[in-house]
């Protein structure tokens, strides 16, 4: 009877040993990209990759991120996440026609030849890279008439139409919150503006609360809070 019960009990345990791996290997095997590497993240960033096709981002987007064209965003010191998924959804995922992030018009942005020859690893790396930079040319508000009312929405959103306060997600210094959503402070204006919009009209459709929050706001709201977001620090 001992004797059955220890092959039995041997059996169990063999069972366990076997629930207990399988999860790790099933892990193992959907596992996704290396840990980042942000070395390597900055020679792709500042030189590209010219036998895939992949061009510095330096080149329109600044030296670490920190741009002089409006038309590109400053990309220093957002959160590395964020970063990482905006890249992936500017890219056209398999069996799909266009992607998640696209421009005016439902047109994709030239983002989308940039980063559809990035893997996964290279969106990792760069994202890690980017996020560990400096804003050293923070953008800035351009028009003090717009100060009120874009504080106002910024601090309590617009109540009347369930516009929540900005600064519930995006923080009050504008800073953004890791892993979840963008630094606005420092941000272009212009460029904060542009994207509110493709929110609301879901050109831009990867983020379905942003496309409810801005489908409540008007072109003058959109402008002042953009403006004001910019001004944070």
């Amino acid at each position: 009877m001992m004797r059955v019960l220890s092959r039995m009990l041997l059996a169990s345990g063999l069972m366990l040993g076997v629930f207990v791996v399988c999860p790790s290997v099933a892990a193992e095997n959907a596992a996704g990209p290396a840990k980042p590497d942000a070395t390597k993240g900055a020679q792709l960033y500042e030189q590209g990759d010219a036998s895939r096709g992949i061009i510095a981002c330096a080149s329109c987007h600044g030296v670490g991120g920190n741009s002089s064209i409006p038309a590109n965003p400053n990309l220093a010191a957002n959160p590395h996440e964020y970063i990482a998924k905006q890249l992936v959804d500017f890219k056209i995922k398999e069996g799909a026609e266009k992607p998640l992030r696209n421009g005016p018009g439902g047109n994709p942005t030239p983002m989308t030849p940039m980063a559809q020859n990035l893997t996964p690893q290279d969106i990792q790396n760069v994202a890690l890279y980017l996020a560990q930079q400096p804003l050293t040319q923070p953008a800035t508000a351009g028009y003090e008439n717009l100060v009120e009312r874009g504080r106002q929405i910024w601090r309590g959103g617009l109540p009347d139409r369930n516009v929540p306060a900005c600064a519930a997600c995006h923080s009050p210094n504008g800073a953004g919150l890791p892993g979840q959503y963008p630094r606005l402070s420092g941000q272009f204006p212009s460029y904060i503006e542009e994207q509110l919009k493709l929110f609301r009209s879901n050109d831009r459709a990867n983020s379905p609360i942003m496309h409810e929050i801005a489908d409540r706001m008007s072109d003058a709201d959109i402008k002042a809070v953009s403006d004001y977001a910019a001004g944070l620090r």
